[in-house]
């Protein structure tokens, strides 16, 4: 995957976390000049050694006033580029393509009293970077977080999670986080065991959060496999759910993970 190169900028590692064999976050220093909104994606770039280049778009999972970036990532099976992006060490360079993009993003949505953010996987990347923005909570006073996985061990940052009534920017909105995590190839505690689709059509989500996921009170974020965004969006448009467009906002937003 190629780009024009002539704006990229150079960052470089600060950290490499492995939170299991597969499932690995980086951060990087951030340049001066990068803004972006909470929910936005960035393209990272890797050079082959042979004059190419490789990139690969990754959500932010740092906060918009955060002075590093952070991403959040799947090492691929003979991928070209997560297998090498996970064997960086801190010190060592990669790209920055310095235009962010995406549909993530609050603008997207009307405001309401309730959002929903369900993601699997790395797809929950945005909605961390999201849920630690004061002005999302300021349009959305509770916030629904349904992180689903194959097994247990994937269910990463909950530290950041459980830390966030510390927050010093948003610390005093944590009371109106919910967090469920689904699990579905083993058993876990306190985990749904269900794919979201299935958890919406039988009522199992909207059960264990204890309210009704309906346009006229709820807005919707969907970010992860492109299986389940497909089929959750086809449900929830059902239900009434409508995106938005340019200008005009709707009740729901929708990213395939990457």
């Amino acid at each position: 995957m190629t780009t024009p190169t002539d704006k990229s900028t150079p960052v470089s590692l600060l950290q490499v976390r492995h939170w299991t064999d597969k499932l690995f976050s980086i951060r990087t220093t951030r340049p001066a000049g990068f803004r972006f909104e909470a929910g936005q994606f960035a393209r990272l770039g890797l050079e082959d050694g042979a004059g190419s280049r490789l990139w690969r778009p990754y959500s932010m999972v740092s906060a918009p006033y955060e002075e590093a970036l952070e991403f959040y990532s799947i090492r691929v099976p003979e991928g070209a580029f997560t297998t090498r992006l996970a064997r960086l060490k801190a010190g060592d360079r990669l790209l920055l393509d310095p235009t962010a993009y995406g549909f993530l993003v609050p603008g997207r949505l009307e405001s309401g009293p309730r959002l929903w953010l369900l993601a699997t996987g790395t797809g929950l990347a945005p909605f961390l970077s999201l849920i630690r923005d004061p002005g999302v909570w300021q349009r959305f006073p509770q916030i629904f977080l349904v992180h689903s996985v194959r097994y247990g061990e994937e269910l990463n940052y909950r530290d950041l999670l459980a830390d966030l009534s510390a927050h010093p920017l948003v610390g005093e909105y944590a009371p109106g986080l919910r967090y469920q995590a689904v699990v579905t190839r083993e058993t876990a505690p306190g985990a749904l065991h269900q794919r979201i689709p299935a958890l919406l059509l039988d009522g199992s989500l909207e059960q264990a959060l204890g309210a009704p996921l309906a346009p006229d009170q709820s807005r919707v974020m969907l970010c992860g496999n492109p299986a389940m965004v497909e089929e959750t969006r086809q449900l929830l448009s059902q239900r009434g759910f409508a995106t938005g467009r340019r200008g005009q906002p709707g009740t729901l937003a929708v990213e395939n993970s990457f």
